[in-house]
This record gives C-alpha cells, structure tokens and sequence, in this order.
C-alpha cells in the first residue's frame, strides 16, 4: 500500500487523500506544504518545499513537482508529469500526462493542455506539450499534442496554440500565429 511522508510544517486537510492507489513508491512532499480539502494525491508522487494546492486538486501517479509550485483549485495533473520550481497553475487548469513544465512558468484560469492528437481513433501514443522555462500560458488557452512553448515565451488568453512556439515570442490567435513579444512582456516571470 502507498505511503504518505511529509516535511516539517505541512498543513494538510481533514478531507485529503494523500498517498492514494496500491504503489511501491510512497508519496513524498517537502517542507511548508499546504494541501487544502477534497485534494487526492496518488502514490509514487515526489513533491519539493512550498507546496500549496486549492480545493479539489488532483495529482495522479509517476509526478514530479519541484519547489515552491501552486496549484490552483480543481486543477488536474495527469500522471507521469514533471514540473519544475517556481510555477504557478491557476484555477481548473488541465495537465496531461507526458507534459513536462519547466521552471518559473505561469499557467492561466483554464487552461487545457492536450496529449492525443487523434482521440480514440487511433492508437499512436500519447505525447503531451513541453513549456520551457519563464513562459506563460494564458486563460483558457489551448496547446495541442506534442508542441513545444519555447523559454519566456507567451501565449495570449484564448489562443490555440497547434504549432511551436520559440523562444521570446508572442503567440495569440486561432490557431496561433507567433508575434514578436510586445515590451512590456519581455523579461522572466515575476512569480513569488
């Protein structure tokens, strides 16, 4: 059965499961965690130092959460899934498995991330998106299987993101078309 070990100073809720499914490796999360009411966590999850999680927040099997990560309320982390430090996933955020999250990223209200490029037609795996480092995903934006959003890059609110983005841009639109990256964006994320 899955075990739970928790660093100093962990807050975790009456009404949470930690350490959920039959795994061999336990459920590891760091100091100063806060894991808030109706979250499951599965087994074989490492998470780093600062952890804090909304409501009803699920992280399935196989993750890798590095330090100082928020996720937002009824946000879902499909298994097999590394995110990196300093990351913030904001409200009803969708995570799929096989997507890999750089550090100091920053994820908006809703966004889904996607990891199957012909859904129950076809058998040809699962690739999820890999977001680099410093870049932000905006509101319910969409990124489909497999793309790559390069460091610092940006993704306006709403865009459908069906192709790379590089490094330093802009992609806005649907499907999204890449832009320079406006001045006021350039630069790292300033996440606390």
């Amino acid at each position: 059965m899955s075990r739970f070990v928790c660093g100093d100073d962990c807050t975790v809720d009456d009404d949470v499961t930690v350490g959920h499914g039959e795994f061999d490796a336990p459920t590891r999360v760091g100091d100063g965690a806060t894991i808030r009411a109706g979250s499951i966590v599965y087994g074989d999850v490492t998470i780093g130092d600062e952890f804090t999680t909304g409501h009803d927040v699920l992280v399935r099997e196989g993750t890798t959460i590095g330090d100082d990560v928020l996720v937002g309320t009824k946000t879902v982390i499909d298994g097999q899934t590394t995110i990196g430090s300093h990351v913030s996933l904001q409200t009803n955020v969708y995570i799929p498995t096989e997507t890999t999250i750089g550090d100091n990223v920053f994820i908006g209200p809703s966004a889904a991330l996607t990891n199957d490029e012909y859904p129950i037609r076809t058998d040809d795996g699962l690739e999820g998106p890999t977001i680099e480092d410093g870049a932000s995903i905006g509101a319910n934006a969409t990124l489909l299987p497999g793309v790559t959003i390069g460091e610092n890059a940006f993704v306006a609110a709403g865009s459908v993101v069906t192709d790379d983005v590089p490094p330093d841009t802009l992609a806005v639109g649907t499907p999204a078309s890449i832009r320079e990256l406006p001045k006021p964006l350039e630069g790292a994320n300033q996440i606390a």
